[in-house]
């Protein structure tokens, strides 16, 4: 049976077309990229397929064409999510899915550009499915505060960057979704909702991420995170996960804007 028949609720969501989706691929050297990628729909004509709109999206364009392998992470405004696992299958120009992009509530009125072409996916393995409440949500937060104490000040021989104080600010909302993404053992991005991330001092991210059931990256591997908050602004972190115990933080090495007017410059 297909994933998506057999998973109720995941169709539904990802055909919200404001429904947060975010998109996780590798670079040629295996270093993770993710971004929020809001227009992922079901084609409706294939099992277990998606396709997405090509914009704003250069890193991740350029990821997918040298490696097939992909996450994709989506999450209701009730919080509850699932997380996938896929492949790359190609671009199309022209065509329904070309025309559905161009036609939907997101790019219909976009000031900016339409989109170059649409991108296909199958989707292969359902990772695991979440439900997170907002006690739950409070509660992660406060204890990553306390955990940001922990976060080492030795570097240890990484190279680290001053995170800006606006991309700081926006990290440091309760109400926004945070997610972080990692290359797994099998080859493939992996994601986790990480909604208690926030600032720990210039240079590091920290999250809660205990008593959740959900995937976690291991001590030293180089992780992204993104911020997708309620007023569109993104940005996405890149660095080296220390392991806290059952929090974690990241040593934050790159820091780069999510749109306009420079979408996937780096910013620090």
């Amino acid at each position: 049976m297909a994933i998506f028949e057999q998973t109720p609720g995941l169709l539904e969501a990802l055909s919200g077309e404001m429904t947060p989706k975010f998109l996780a691929t590798r670079s040629a050297d295996g270093i993770p990229n993710v971004v929020p990628c809001i227009s992922i729909q079901p084609t409706n004509d294939q099992p277990d397929t998606l396709f997405f709109g090509n914009f704003l999206l250069r890193k991740s364009i350029k990821n997918l064409q040298s490696d097939s392998r992909l996450g994709v992470l989506v999450i209701t405004p009730e919080l509850k999510g699932w997380i996938l696992k896929g492949d790359f299958i190609e671009f199309q120009r022209t065509g329904p899915y070309v025309d559905r992009q161009m036609s939907s509530n997101l790019l219909r009125y976009n000031a900016y550009t339409g989109i170059r072409n649409a991108g296909v996916f199958r989707v292969t393995a359902l990772e695991c499915s979440f439900s997170i409440s907002k006690l739950k949500v409070a509660l992660d937060f406060l204890l990553a505060r306390f955990q940001s104490l922990r976060v080492s000040k030795n570097h240890e021989g990484i190279q680290v960057t001053s995170v800006p104080l606006p991309v700081q600010h926006e990290f440091g909302k309760m109400a926004a979704v945070k997610v972080l993404a990692w290359i797994g053992q099998d080859g493939y991005p992996y994601m986790a909702p990480a909604l208690s991330l926030q600032p720990a001092g210039d240079h590091a991210l920290v999250a809660w991420m205990g008593g959740r059931g959900l995937p976690k990256p291991q001590p030293g591997v180089q992780v992204a995170t993104n911020i997708l908050t309620f007023e569109a602004i993104s940005y996405q972190a890149k660095g080296q996960w220390q392991s806290l115990g059952q929090a974690g933080a990241m040593q934050v090495q790159e820091v780069y804007a999510g749109g306009p007017p420079s979408p996937g410059g780096r910013v620090s």
